[in-house]
């Protein structure tokens, strides 16, 4: 195993028992990176010397014994839609060329406290909606890596960064994840802050993160989950024990419910075949369940929440974008501009009728079962690929990951996601901890 392929878990243990430094695993990333990012484009800005004069300070720290975080030494890749003080954040967009905050996002000031390296920013879509950046798949890079978070999802799963940030507004943590065959987490809407990052949609904007393992995503999400008041849709909680709870057996064997959603028809052949063989494997455990018809109604609810909010956030680039922003874009904009608030209140309103229907679900099962995307990514880089198999639960603010635990007919990875009530993000962890065992059996 070379030292870019360590899990941050690993990796933090061999910083703290002295077999390896911060500036070593540093620059191992950036080699890496100066090796195959070419193919790959998945940094959008990137200082080596920066990065390995925060990796030299936390190896010195250590030395001189002063406390060190959960995450001392650790490179993380930030999404180019998150402030950071010393890159330029520019929303993947050339409207925001040159854009350099004056502060770091309250989640990037976590990361710091936690002694992470800030390695350097990733590639998103275009202000994170639709229109790719120039990232491919490192499976094959004739193939989108998804979006909008593409370049945090590539550059975990080529090893250049053990842990990266994204965002989701509807699968942009999900979808990259499972068309770049790493876990991905979008939390329970709310538990992790959003101050200093892009506003889209702030009833569905969600901070998430991506790594090579369970372990990780733990780690990483309970040093971010701290209430700040700066974001209005944040309460005063206790954090989930993310890490402490995955590490536990559960105390009964999981009930998992199988759902196939209103765009079960969207699924490749070769993605219904290969969520038969999991739930055939994974037996009893799982009982094949169908939302409600009112869950028919949920993807039109979403798409009217995020059009309007959009054309609300962007409403400055919209004006002065022309002949800049893509169509695709303006055309969402457009179409949320028409929105009339009794529409955009009602389609708020059934968010929380969704969740009643759900939390009786849940009532009876640990979590569910269902695809991360339609099935493998899909080829040509001029799309991200849909992200219709995580609209509800975007739309809901259930907390969701992925697993990266089958392949498709094309040899990529295929996602499988797991979705569980709100607040219940620890249980989720055990329970995916759980599945992953159940398949090496």
């Amino acid at each position: 195993m070379t030292m870019t392929e360590l899990s941050a878990t690993e990796a933090n243990g061999k910083i703290r028992g002295g077999e390896i430094t911060s500036e070593e695993l540093v620059g191992a990333c950036l080699e890496r990176i100066g090796q195959i990012d070419g193919e790959i484009g998945a940094w959008a800005h990137l200082d080596p010397d920066y990065a390995l004069e925060q990796a030299r300070a936390r190896d010195a720290e250590r030395q001189r014994g002063a406390a060190q975080g959960p995450l001392h030494g650790i490179p993380v890749g930030i999404k180019d839609i998150i402030d950071t003080a010393d890159f330029p954040t520019e929303y993947g967009t050339p409207l925001h060329s040159g854009r350099t905050p004056s502060a770091d996002a309250t989640l990037v000031a976590r990361l710091r406290q936690a002694g992470a390296v800030i390695l350097g920013k990733t590639v998103t879509t275009e202000l994170a909606v639709y229109s790719p950046g120039k990232t491919a798949n490192p499976h094959n890079t004739a193939h989108t890596p998804g979006g909008s978070s593409s370049g945090s999802a590539a550059a975990v799963a080529a090893a250049m960064v053990p842990l990266a940030l994204g965002t989701q507004t509807n699968g942009s943590v999900i979808r990259p994840a499972s068309f770049c065959g790493v876990f991905g987490f979008k939390p329970t809407h709310g538990l992790i802050s959003r101050a200093g990052v892009l506003k889209q949609s702030p009833p569905l904007d969600t901070v998430g993160v991506f790594a090579r393992s369970l372990d990780d995503i733990a780690l990483i999400s309970e040093v971010l989950m701290a209430f700040d008041a700066r974001d209005p849709d944040m309460r005063p909680r206790s954090r989930p024990k993310l890490s402490e709870t995955l590490a536990e057996a559960p105390p009964v064997e999981p009930r998992l419910a199988f759902v196939r959603t209103p765009v079960w028809d969207q699924a490749a052949e070769s993605t219904k075949d290969a969520m038969r063989e999991l739930i055939e494997h994974l037996g009893e455990h799982v009982e094949v369940i169908s939302l409600p018809t009112q869950f028919n109604d949920a993807h039109e609810a979403h798409h009217q929440i995020m059009n309007a909010d959009l054309a609300m956030s962007f409403t400055a680039e919209y004006d002065g974008g022309e002949g800049v922003m893509s169509t695709v874009l303006r055309e969402m904009i457009e179409n949320g501009q028409k929105v009339l608030a009794t529409e955009y209140n009602t389609a708020l309103a059934r968010v929380g009728e969704f969740n009643k229907v759900l939390d009786a679900i849940f009532a009876q099962y640990d979590a569910i079962l269902t695809p991360s995307a339609p099935g493998e990514a899909p080829k040509g880089l001029e799309t991200t690929g849909s992200p219709a198999f995580c609209t509800i639960w975007t739309l809901c603010g259930t907390p969701a990951l992925n697993l990266p635990v089958l392949v498709g007919a094309q040899g990529l990875p295929l996602g499988v996601q797991l979705v569980s009530q709100k607040y219940d993000d620890a249980r989720l962890f055990r329970t995916a901890r759980w599945i992953l065992e159940s398949l090496e059996k």
